[in-house]
C-alpha cells in the first residue's frame, strides 16, 4: 500500500538559482542527513539512506533517477528504489519536486513522494513516515540553506579581497651607486 507524503521547504534564492541547485543531487544529498551519494552514472544516482523508524534503523542501499525535469515549469519527477541491507525490507517511491517563486529573494519547493515500503520496516514503520518525513526535510532545508549561506559568504570574501597581482612600489626612486 503506498502512502502519499508531502513536504515543503524554502530556499533563500531566487527561483532561477534555487531551481538548479535544487535539481543537482550531487550538491544536495549531503544536506539530507543520513544520506549518502556513493555513485553517478548518467542520470542514475546511487548510494544509502540511513533513517530510523521508531523502534528499527533501516539502512537503505539503493538508486534514484530523474524520469522527467521540466525547467523552465520548474518541475521535476525520479523515481527511487532500495533496499534493507539488514534484509528487512524495501522501499520504492515515485517522487515529484515543484519549485515557486515566493518573493525575488526566495523560492518554496514542494516535494510529493508516493512511497511503497515493505517488510519490518513497514510493519514498525507504519503511522510515523510523514513525522519523519517532516523532520529530515526541515532538516535537509537548514543544512541546504546553511551550505548556501556559507557559499555566498565565501564568495564575497573572495570578490572583496584584494587583487595579489597589484604590485606596491617604493616611493623612493632607486639610487645608482656614487662613480669611483
Amino acid at each position: 500500500m503506498a502512502e502519499l507524503i508531502t513536504n515543503e521547504f524554502t530556499v533563500n534564492l531566487p527561483i532561477d538559482e534555487a531551481w538548479p541547485i535544487i535539481c543537482d543531487v550531487e550538491r544536495i544529498a549531503p544536506c539530507l542527513p543520513g544520506a549518502q551519494l556513493q555513485e553517478i552514472e548518467g542520470t542514475t544516482y546511487r548510494g544509502v539512506v540511513k533513517i530510523k523508524l521508531g523502534a528499527i534503523t533501516a539502512n537503505f542501499k539503493g538508486e534514484a533517477e530523474f524520469i522527467e525535469r521540466d525547467d523552465t515549469a520548474h518541475r521535476a519527477k525520479l523515481a527511487a528504489s532500495g533496499r534493507d541491507t539488514g534484509g528487512r525490507g524495501n522501499a520504492r517511491a515515485d517522487v515529484t519536486a515543484e519549485a515557486e517563486s515566493l518573493s525575488p529573494t526566495s523560492t518554496r519547493c514542494t516535494v510529493t513522494a508516493e512511497l511503497n515500503i515493505t517488510g519490518k520496516v513497514a510493519q514498525f514503520g507504519r503511522g510515523i513516515m510523514g513525522d519523519v518525513s517532516k523532520k529530515l526535510m526541515d532538516q535537509f532545508s537548514t543544512n541546504l540553506n546553511t551550505m548556501l549561506d556559507e557559499e555566498q559568504l565565501s564568495d564575497d570574501a573572495e570578490s572583496s579581497a584584494p587583487d595579489d597581482e597589484t604590485a606596491t612600489t617604493d616611493d623612493a626612486a632607486p639610487t645608482d651607486p656614487a662613480p669611483a
